[in-house]
């Protein structure tokens, strides 16, 4: 994510473990828009303006006790969401949209809405330039980011290959949780089927710059 973001391009940001494997789920489950904040603390400035919002995200991997939802695609699955509107905080993926300032697009992307992502960048801007952005420095962001280059470029990447380097990034996070205090740990083990569900959402995620913020709305494709 260090990497300096050319304006006036395509920005696809990936976070598949979990913000964007998150927002998928919650769109899929009748969400109406999602406020993507780059820090936990804009993320409550938002909650303050609509206190109707819901507060989704996480601080080192785990809900803060004033959020209503952590950054879990399994939490999202089984809550009523139909036309709420949501505010997420991650330590990666929201942050990552906040550094694209002014893209010709914008878009959120995660293995679950890899195929749909591809789809419409080819019906939109099929020839603009495009710059993929991990916002992790795990297996799983870099796995996704090379399939859908692929996608994009024609050459029919693997679906395995995708989600060998999801379960490869999923053990680089348990190895560094295992060097932390239990109570610093995060347990990704009923969110790791959602990350793995390649193209389960037949949706793109597609960003609109605010000033401080980057509104996430579910378009089909």
């Amino acid at each position: 994510m260090d990497t300096e973001i050319p304006a006036g391009g395509v920005v696809v940001v990936i976070d598949v473990i979990r913000a964007f494997t998150t927002a998928a789920v919650a769109f899929e489950r009748g969400v109406a828009e999602i406020a993507c904040a780059p820090s936990v603390e804009v993320g409550r400035s938002l909650r303050r303006l609509y206190p109707d919002r819901l507060l989704v995200g996480e601080t080192g991997g785990l809900k803060p006790a004033d959020f209503d939802f952590g950054n879990s695609p399994s939490e999202m699955s089984m809550a009523q969401l139909a036309g709420r509107r949501l505010i997420q905080a991650t330590s990666n993926g929201t942050l990552g949209l906040a550094r694209c300032r002014a893209p010709a697009a914008l878009l959120a992307v995660s293995a679950r809405n890899v195929g749909a992502t591809a789809r419409w960048i080819a019906s939109n801007h099929a020839d603009t330039p495009c710059t993929l952005v991990c916002t992790g420095r795990t297996a799983e962001d870099w796995a996704c980011a090379r399939y859908l280059g692929g996608l994009l470029d024609g050459s029919a990447p693997v679906r395995a290959d995708l989600v060998t380097g999801i379960m490869e990034g999923a053990a680089e996070h348990a190895r560094r949780y295992a060097r932390l205090p239990a109570s610093e740990r995060v347990d990704l083990s009923t969110d790791l089927h959602f990350c793995c569900d390649v193209d389960r959402s037949a949706f793109a995620m597609v960003g609109e710059v605010r000033n401080d913020h980057v509104v996430l709305a579910r378009v089909p494709c």
